[in-house]
């Protein structure tokens, strides 16, 4: 069956009908960007408000420095002075030859512990003493002559240039006397000093050659750490002064020391005086070791403790920022201002009726009279109970706002 149009109406029949059909596919797109729709999530944001406040509900415009603050509480200071060096002894030898023989007799070993002058070592010397008798025997015939000579002169009865000869020989041959118990001497190689063996380089029956290195031998008496300190805490050193020394191969136990010298004069090119610290024997610390020197210097029992995190270093000088909380002018100037924005709305007129007044910081100089290893104790400007910045002060400026994070140490 087919529909017949009136001529005359079907044109504008067909275009109104085309209309209304573009005017329904387009009805719900204009309701969702107009906002009239029924949906109460299509509600635009309300003035003043952003559509996204962080997932923290912190303001993103908020300018304010995140800081962390501590307490300054009172405590015990003790201002101790650090160095690291390796240990040595100031009497320590090696032993070389004197002579190129064949080692007969070997006496001591690597750790026995020996005297001055004590043999470690002879030679073949069978040569050596023969020379000695040889020489002596010569001697004892010439000094018998020199002697009839002599008596003789006195009589007149001979010249004075025969006495002559005759004392030039006895003088030659106690000169070859002399050589000759040397020479014998080299034979026995001994201890120059008392002390202990730490080192044997030679076995029984090797053939030595002269100055070949046989021993070495250390006092461990005289073991010593020799530190540099700055000029400027020399007035706080004395000799006798006690000493604490750390080694990795006792833990952390620490052996005692002492200051034996200071020397007379400052290094103009380090600015450094060597301080010679003396160690007893019974502290077991060895030559070469690496250890850590502390000298206590002073002691305050109730000091401003500031820690040294907190500081700020600026060329040589030494800064800290202090908390202060803004004036209150400050705050209601912001309350107000928040409650023109607000205006009408009560949740941010009660806010703002209510705001913490502005936190700010000042930037203090600190000039310090002792420190530690976590604290120092400044002169002057502090006082038990002030909050100073520990963390985030880099970006600080005198009068910076700031606002309070982490917990307070």
């Amino acid at each position: 069956m087919h529909r017949v149009w009136p001529a005359a109406a079907s044109p504008r029949v067909f275009l109104g009908l085309l209309l209304l059909a573009l005017a329904l596919a387009l009805a719900p797109g204009c309701s969702s960007a107009g906002g009239g729709g029924d949906n109460p999530g299509d509600e635009p944001a309300a003035d003043g408000e952003t559509a996204d406040d962080g997932e923290d509900g912190e303001d993103p415009d908020d300018e304010r420095v995140p800081v962390e603050v501590a307490t300054i509480e009172r405590g015990r200071i003790e201002e101790v002075l650090r160095f690291s060096t390796n240990l040595e002894a100031e009497s320590e030898v090696q032993v070389f030859s004197q002579a190129a023989r064949l080692v007969t007799g070997l006496y001591v070993e690597e750790g026995d512990d020996v005297r001055k002058g004590q043999t470690l070592l002879r030679l073949q010397d069978d040569q050596q003493r023969t020379q000695v008798q040889r020489v002596e025997s010569q001697l004892a015939k010439a000094s018998r002559e020199y002697e009839r000579q002599q008596s003789l002169f006195e009589q007149q009865l001979i010249s004075e240039q025969a006495h002559n000869e005759a004392t030039y020989d006895l003088e030659q041959l106690e000169l070859a006397l002399s050589d000759a118990r040397r020479e014998l001497g080299y034979t026995e190689v001994r201890a120059p000093i008392s002390g202990t063996v730490t080192q044997r380089l030679v076995n029984l029956g090797d053939q030595i050659t002269v100055n070949q290195h046989l021993f070495d031998i250390v006092d461990f008496d005289s073991i010593v750490a020799r530190i540099y300190v700055p000029e400027k805490s020399l007035p706080r050193l004395a000799p006798g002064q006690s000493a604490q020394l750390f080694s990795a191969a006792f833990g952390g136990e620490a052996r005692r020391g002492q200051v034996d010298r200071i020397a007379p004069l400052v290094d103009s090119r380090s600015g450094t005086v060597k301080v010679t610290v003396a160690i007893p024997r019974s502290a077991d610390l060895l030559p070469g070791m690496y250890v850590t020197v502390e000298l206590l210097t002073a002691v305050h029992e109730s000091a401003l403790l500031v820690p040294k995190r907190a500081l700020v270093f600026d060329d040589e000088q030494i800064f800290v920022f202090r908390l202060r909380e803004g004036a209150p002018e400050a705050a209601a100037a912001v309350s107000d201002v928040g409650k023109e924005d607000a205006e009408g709305d009560e949740d941010a007129q009660d806010g703002a009726a209510g705001g913490e007044p502005a936190l700010t910081v000042e930037r203090l100089l600190v000039r310090p009279l002792l420190e530690d290893r976590d604290n120092v104790e400044p002169a002057e400007g502090f006082a038990a109970g002030d909050r100073i910045v520990v963390a985030g002060q880099a970006g600080l400026k005198d009068g910076s706002e700031v606002r309070l994070v982490g917990t307070e140490g």
